[in-house]
């Protein structure tokens, strides 16, 4: 997922990355600070305050108070709209039949609301390769 929302930074976007449980958003808050020796990807909760000036905002909640452009859901996260976002990514871990169900379900969701969607997997070597 670094290397996900490093691309999304990028390309000039802020990010909201909702999770669905507060233990994995800590690791998440963590990994962003210590995933490469040499940068770090500059990132807030709540909790930090300026939630608003967040490039990267970790939540559990549907919050976006930094405007941003992307909205990232894992952990088994739901989108309660798809409006006002450039790009919504949707993270699960396909060899989990629950996780799986979950995310056909936002798959269609999405959809049916009119988004245009994508499934993309990563490879062993950690590439992604667009699946339909």
């Amino acid at each position: 997922m670094p290397s996900l929302l490093e691309k999304t930074i990028e390309r000039g976007w802020r990010a909201v990355v909702q999770s669905g449980s507060e233990e994995r958003l800590e690791a998440l808050d963590l990994a962003l600070w210590t995933y490469r020796d040499d940068s770090f990807l500059p990132h807030g909760r709540r909790a930090d305050g300026h939630s608003e000036l967040q490039p990267i905002y970790l939540t559990t909640d549907d919050d976006t108070p930094n405007g941003a452009g992307v909205r990232f859901l894992v952990d088994g996260a739901s989108a309660s709209t798809f409006d006002g976002f450039v790009r919504i990514v949707f993270m699960f871990d396909g060899r989990d039949p629950e996780a799986l169900d979950h995310a056909r379900g936002q798959w269609k969701a999405a959809k049916s609301a009119g988004c245009t969607v994508t499934y993309w997997q990563q490879n062993g070597d950690g590439r992604w390769e667009k699946k339909a």
